[in-house]
């Protein structure tokens, strides 16, 4: 069961909603965490995220723990929402392939106004915007979404928003 709080917004009159009680963060288990984190920054706007406080590098943040020489801080990324909204992303560097379907998977949203030909074109353009950065269309089920992959074959889709 989720556990939300009620709390009061602030507007005309109370109105009370349910909030998330906890954070999420995402992590993609990958072979190349630089080029996956190229491919998701393009694909979701994100940005890398700063290495934790009080270190002023990711590199200095990494020299902190006790690792085998054959780690590297390349072997994972941090990306996050500039405007702290979504979820943070990391992209772990793991010795095993992919080799099956993923059991969790993204949706992209775009704007879900207008006529559904409109919803498709935004749709489309989108899915042709990620193509070019690295990604690759699975399947397409017209006038509603696009399946894609990201360059290590990661499945994700392309669909309306709420209108």
């Amino acid at each position: 069961m989720r556990r939300v709080r009620r709390v009061r917004r602030i507007g005309a009159g109370r109105r009370y909603g349910p909030v998330m009680a906890t954070r999420i963060d995402l992590t993609l288990d990958c072979s190349d965490a630089k080029l996956l984190a190229e491919f998701w920054k393009t694909a979701l706007g994100y940005v890398d995220e700063p290495p934790p406080a009080p270190f002023e590098t990711r590199e200095e943040w990494f020299a902190q723990f006790d690792l085998p020489e054959d780690d590297s801080v390349d072997d994972a990324q941090w990306l996050c929402d500039p405007d702290g909204a979504g979820p943070r992303l990391s992209l772990l560097k793991v010795p095993e392939p992919k080799t099956a379907k993923n059991r969790l998977h993204l949706d992209i949203r775009v704007p879900g106004h207008g006529s559904t030909a409109e919803r498709w074109a935004r749709i489309s353009a989108e899915s042709e915007r990620l193509v070019e950065a690295g990604g690759s269309v699975l399947a397409t089920f017209d006038e509603h979404h696009v399946v894609m992959a990201d360059p290590e074959g990661n499945e994700f889709c392309v669909a309306a928003g709420a209108a």
